[in-house]
C-alpha cells in the first residue's frame, strides 16, 4: 500500500482515536512519517506504536516546534483535527462563554497558529498540505451544538482562504466534512446526534479514505457523505426553505427529548 506519501513528514493532531487515528494509520500505510498528537499521552503513544509512527502529546497548538523536530525539520502535511464539541443552547439557557471560548480556540485558532509557522518554510520551498477537519456542521450546521457548528463554518472559511491565497505558490488544502462518523464525539453528541447523525453514521477509516481519493484528485472539498453536496446545494439555493426544513428537525428534537 506504499504510495504517495512514501517519505513524507506527517503531522495528525487529535490523533489518539476516532478520524485522527485512521488518518494516522492510511498515512503510515501509505509510506510516510507520522508525528501522532493527542492531549492524552498514553493514547498518542499507542496509535504511534501501532503505526511506527511518534508520539508527541501536548496541546495542538503548540507541539509543531517538537513535531518539526522529529521530522528531521520538515512538515509535508499538517492534518488540523483535533477539535471539541459542547452541548448546544437550548432557548432561555445562559451563553456558556467558556465553550465557545474553547471551540475558538481548538476549532478555529488551532488551524490559524499552526499555518502561521507553517507558511513560510512552505511558500519558500513551494510546497505544503494543509488537511483540515471540518465536518459537515461547517457546511450546513447542526442542532444542539450552537459553539461546534459555528466554529466549524469558521474552520471552513479559513481553510477556503489559504486556499484561494497560496494555491499558486504551492501550498495544497483540503477541507473534510463528514456527517456523522462513528468516534467517541458522535457518542457523546446525545439525542441530537442520534437523530441527525446515526443513521447514516460511518466508520473513520472511510474518512481517511475519502481524504486520501481527494488528495489524489486536487480537491478542496472532501464530502465522504455525498449527500451532503446536495444539502449545501439546496442552503445556498433557498436558505429560507432549507432552514424550514432544518426547524422542523429540530422541533422533532424538542419532541422526543
Amino acid at each position: 500500500m506504499v504510495g504517495a506519501f512514501q517519505g513524507a513528514g506527517v503531522v495528525v493532531t487529535g490523533a489518539g482515536g476516532g478520524i485522527g487515528a485512521a488518518l494516522a494509520r492510511r498515512f503510515a500505510a501509505e509510506g510516510a512519517r507520522v508525528v501522532v498528537n493527542d492531549l492524552d499521552a498514553e493514547r498518542a503513544k499507542h496509535v504511534a506504536d501501532e503505526v511506527g509512527g511518534i508520539a508527541v502529546a501536548g496541546d495542538a497548538s503548540a507541539i509543531l516546534s517538537d513535531a518539526r523536530d522529529a521530522l528531521d525539520g520538515t512538515v509535508d502535511v499538517y492534518c488540523a483535527n483535533a477539535g471539541v464539541a459542547f452541548d448546544g443552547i437550548d432557548a432561555g439557557q445562559a451563553l456558556d462563554e467558556k465553550a465557545w471560548a474553547t471551540s475558538w480556540d481548538v476549532n478555529v485558532m488551532a488551524h490559524v497558529r499552526a499555518a502561521q509557522e507553517l507558511l513560510p518554510a512552505w511558500l519558500e520551498r513551494g510546497s505544503g498540505r494543509f488537511v483540515s477537519t471540518v465536518s459537515a456542521a461547517g457546511l450546513l450546521t447542526m442542532i444542539g451544538a450552537a459553539p461546534y457548528a459555528v466554529t466549524k463554518h469558521g474552520a471552513l472559511a479559513f481553510a477556503e482562504w489559504l486556499s484561494l491565497t497560496y494555491r499558486h505558490r504551492g501550498v495544497k488544502v483540503h477541507a473534510i466534512c463528514p456527517q456523522g462518523v462513528r468516534t467517541d464525539m458522535l457518542a457523546a453528541t446525545g439525542s441530537a446526534g442520534d437523530l441527525v447523525l446515526q443513521p447514516t453514521a460511518i466508520e473513520p477509516e472511510a474518512v481517511a479514505d475519502a481524504l486520501v481519493k481527494g488528495i489524489e484528485e486536487d480537491r478542496f472539498l472532501i464530502l465522504p457523505h455525498p449527500e451532503v453536496a446536495a444539502y449545501h446545494q439546496a442552503r445556498a439555493g433557498d436558505p429560507d426553505r432549507w432552514l424550514t426544513g432544518m426547524n422542523r428537525i429540530q422541533q422533532q428534537w424538542e419532541e422526543n427529548r
